[in-house]
């Protein structure tokens, strides 16, 4: 569940005492979120901070490869399908799954990004590229941060979309607040 504390820090309860800080880059479709955290996502491990993302996708997906295994138990009325590697593990299910539910797989994350979910209950950091031509997908005053490349006048802290270090700087930081260190 997710639980808005005294504080007003936003977390999300797994169990036990196990709560994730979450955020969500809000932006446009095609503005570049995706590349952006491309660049982000290392220089956050790099501050040893574990990251798990959430991808939304309005659209339907395909996660498996066409003919693989798992494709074809999958296709074959598998209500869910799991792969196991010494390098790794994927289930999947296919089935709706409420956002909440879907954070509850990352449990032992040190921080979980959410790409696209713009009107959900997290802390958004905006990013703005001039050249779309479209305005902020969420107003300046709902924004935890904004990446952007032009300058921008906001109550909130503006970073540059060229360099992620300081945004990585400053979510370390936040971390560091919302676990109250």
């Amino acid at each position: 569940m997710t639980r808005v504390l005294p504080n007003g820090k936003i977390r999300v309860f797994y169990g036990g005492n196990d709560m994730i800080p979450v955020v969500t880059i809000a932006a446009w479709s095609g503005t570049g979120k995706t590349t952006y955290l491309e660049k982000l996502l290392p220089c956050l491990k790099g501050r040893r901070v574990r990251v798990g993302v959430l991808k939304h996708d309005g659209h339907g997906f395909d996660m498996d490869t066409s003919g693989t295994d798992t494709d074809r138990l999958a296709r074959s009325g598998a209500d869910a399908v799991a792969i196991c590697s010494p390098g790794g593990f994927a289930y999947l299910e296919r089935k709706p799954v409420e956002l909440r539910e879907a954070l509850r797989h990352f449990a032992g994350m040190d921080l979980v990004v959410t790409e696209g979910y713009k009107n959900g209950p997290f802390p958004k950091i905006a990013l703005y590229r001039k050249a779309s031509g479209k305005p902020l997908a969420v107003p300046a005053e709902n924004c935890l941060a904004i990446v952007s490349d032009t300058v921008l006048e906001a109550s909130c802290p503006v970073f540059p979309l060229d360099d992620p270090n300081p945004m990585a700087a400053f979510l370390v930081d936040w971390l560091k607040q919302q676990k109250g260190d």
